[in-house]
């Protein structure tokens, strides 16, 4: 009987945005595991193309090799075989093994039951004589088995490639598809359903999976009293992991009073959600709460729970975690409930823009909780997601719609882009598709034109979202319980939102003065990004209009022309591209007018102060005073993480480490009221490593 893991395991959610339970979304790594498969599928068929038929003489290094060999050949060529005989000695150990064809033999009589029905099943067992024996020596020391007999005379048909694949012997359900079966039984999905499921989600036609519905049935059949034991242990499991877990967090609030939580319980008065916030986090906040983005992209397989992290962009272009929650299910309620704990936690403090998934609930819960915050959807969130609707029913044609897709999403103006849309829609037949109407209902929360000019902050770049995932794999361990998974985030979120870049140098480009009076305001992420957008603009010729505006062409029109409206007399500029008005850094239109005006110094308006060092400075002063402090605090994260980390991996480890640290906390602590309380040296004390 299977025992129950022990481990908390998280997958990325797959259930499809609109809907509709027979739809499923790929993730990332699906791709590469259906990328691999495919390679190995070719590999497996090349050499097969290239076996040679076995013969006498033929070595191998041990009987699984052999068998593995023979039941290739044997697939190749339209039979099953099976392991028949045996023999056993002292020295040798097993010596000798007959493999056969799974029609060589003839089945015993058996007498059947008086009194009791017995099925009487025809037997497939035909005496054929085909066979492989094999024989073990050894020599010089080392064994290998050699094939003594074979015979490849059958006296039954041999059946084609799509029959063979049928046979009992290669009728293998895998371990991904076991667990996938497991779930949807568990979630009541009948025998028949279950099989179309994975039949979509592989994207192949009835009939073409490796097993029949049968052994769907069989299988769950065989682990239904293993699954309901499971269930049991991992209910009570659930229950004290969660209560655990909830005892970490009043404990961290009695260490902290600035780390906050809140959680909910349900008609039973058990615990149903619970969401946290650090200090710092709450701190960073403040400079840098104006753009949000919420990732709900993980689920616990273990606990049944999915988890979301919200995150920001400091001034210096590193992520921040602001808040983590763990959710029962994914119900609008659910989240609104997070987005109240979340905005509470903030002191009330809504963002300016949040950033999610195309989840619906979550998107009628930002609407109800966020009224007056905007909503984008990052397209990077988006293209995972048009592969999984598009690659199999448009086949060949996805490529060059996916194409039209990338181009539809910078189209610049909402006329041009209806127009495009109903143009691809109908070029590649997706008129009545579900997805195609669920992307153009929320078009204006991921299209750039209608997003263009919300304040993003360069959170839709590609290293940002790269630096989530990174964050999200780095805490998505096998963790044994909530509480370790709980000090791993903790760890993780107080590493990531204290350790800060130090205001590197960054060498002129351009060799102008705005250059240069820019790298002394903004911090290097922000000047860096004002700096290559300074020296574009030299690739741009601009056309005075009669109004005063300007019109600006690349030199080669690998864009659009770009119309900039400039007000002299109070230093306004505008731009039709919006960049300063999404990111809060001027585009490279507006600084080729501002260098053709002569200026040597941008207007102090288009210095947000979000990007500035001053900023940078004021967040970071209070989690860090000094270069030397910083040192001792550095390698005390560095240790407290790999403790926690080593700690988490069994119960024993961190049950030792909790009542010794506790033992060498005190001892420390009474060292320390034992010393002199002065030495006539001023310390700073704004250092701490709860930050």
């Amino acid at each position: 009987m299977t025992s129950l893991s022990s481990k908390n395991l998280w997958i990325q959610r797959q259930q499809c945005p609109c809907g509709d339970w027979k739809c499923f979304v790929t993730c990332e790594g699906d791709n590469e595991v259906a990328v691999v498969a495919s390679q190995l599928a070719k590999v497996e068929a090349a050499s097969a193309e290239a076996m040679v038929v076995p013969y006498v003489g033929m070595v191998f290094k041990s009987d699984d090799d052999a068998f593995e060999y023979y039941s290739n050949f044997a697939r190749k060529n339209g039979f099953s075989v099976r392991k028949e005989r045996s023999r056993l000695s002292p020295q040798l150990g097993i010596y000798k093994r007959d493999f056969v064809c799974y029609r060589s033999g003839f089945a015993p009589v058996r007498k059947k039951p008086s009194g009791e029905h017995h099925r009487d099943r025809k037997s497939v067992r035909c005496g054929c004589d085909a066979k492989m024996y094999m024989s073990k020596e050894v020599v010089e020391g080392v064994s290998q088995w050699f094939v003594v007999q074979f015979s490849n005379v059958h006296n039954h048909e041999l059946l084609e490639d799509d029959e063979v694949r049928l046979l009992p012997a290669y009728r293998k359900i895998h371990e991904a598809d076991q667990e996938r079966i497991l779930l949807l039984s568990k979630a009541g999905f009948p025998i028949h359903r279950i099989v179309k499921v994975l039949q979509l989600e592989k994207g192949i036609q009835g009939g073409q999976l490796p097993f029949l519905e049968r052994d769907v049935r069989n299988f769950i059949q065989n682990r239904k009293k293993v699954v309901q034991e499971n269930d049991a242990l991992l209910n009570e499991k659930r229950e004290n992991d969660i209560m655990e877990l909830l005892e970490a967090c009043k404990a961290s609030k009695e260490a902290d009073e600035s780390f906050s939580y809140d959680y909910s319980v349900d008609e039973n008065e058990k615990l149903e959600h619970i969401a946290w916030s650090y200090s710092d986090s709450v701190s960073a906040y403040t400079m840098f709460g104006d753009v949000v983005h919420f990732d709900t992209s993980y689920r616990s397989i273990t606990y049944g729970m999915l988890f979301g992290a919200w995150f920001g962009i400091d001034s210096n272009g590193r992520m921040i975690a602001f808040g983590c929650v763990l959710l029962q299910d994914e119900a609008p309620r659910s989240f609104a409930w997070a987005l109240q704990s979340f905005v509470r936690f903030m002191r009330g403090r809504s963002p300016q823009t949040i950033l999610t998934d195309l989840d619906p609930g979550l998107r009628d819960a930002v609407r109800g909780e966020l009224p007056n915050t905007r909503h984008v959807t990052c397209i990077w969130n988006i293209l995972p997601k048009v592969s999984s609707w598009f690659s199999v029913p448009l086949g060949s044609q996805y490529a060059d719609f996916r194409s039209e897709f990338d181009a539809l999403h910078c189209v610049e103006n909402t006329e041009d882009f209806e127009l495009q849309w109903n143009e691809t829609v109908s070029r590649f037949g997706l008129g009545s598709d579900k997805h195609i109407a669920l992307l153009y209902s929320i078009r204006t929360s991921w299209a750039l034109c209608y997003t263009r000019g919300h304040f993003l902050a360069r959170m839709t770049t590609v290293a940002f979202f790269r630096s989530v995932d990174s964050f999200l794999k780095g805490i998505f361990g096998p963790n044994a319980c909530l509480r370790s998974f709980f000090d791993q985030v903790g760890i993780s979120v107080t590493f990531q939102n204290q350790s800060h870049h130090e205001m590197q140098y960054i060498p002129s480009k351009a060799c102008i003065p705005m250059e240069e009076h820019a790298r002394g305001i903004l911090t290097p992420f922000a000047f860096n990004v004002l700096q290559n957008e300074l020296v574009l603009a030299m690739q741009y010729a601009l056309s005075e209009l009669a109004d005063g505006s300007y019109l600006l062409r690349h030199y080669k029109k690998m864009d659009g022309d770009c119309l900039v409206m400039w007000i002299p007399e109070e230093e306004h500029i505008h731009c039709s591209c919006k960049e300063f008005e999404s990111s809060g850094i001027l585009c490279r239109h507006a600084l080729c007018v501002f260098v053709r005006k002569n200026y040597f110094q941008l207007p102090a308006k288009y210095f947000i102060t979000r990007w500035c060092r001053e900023s940078s400075i004021t967040c970071y002063d209070e989690a860090a005073s000094q270069d030397t402090d910083d040192e001792w605090f550095r390698e005390y994260q560095s240790l407290s993480e790999s403790l926690f980390t080593e700690s988490s991996l069994t119960r024993g480890r961190t049950n030792y480490v909790r009542r010794e640290l506790m033992k060498e906390v005190r001892r420390i602590l009474e060292e320390v009221r034992s010393m002199p309380e002065t030495d006539g040296i001023a310390v700073d004390l704004t250092l701490s490593p709860t930050g």
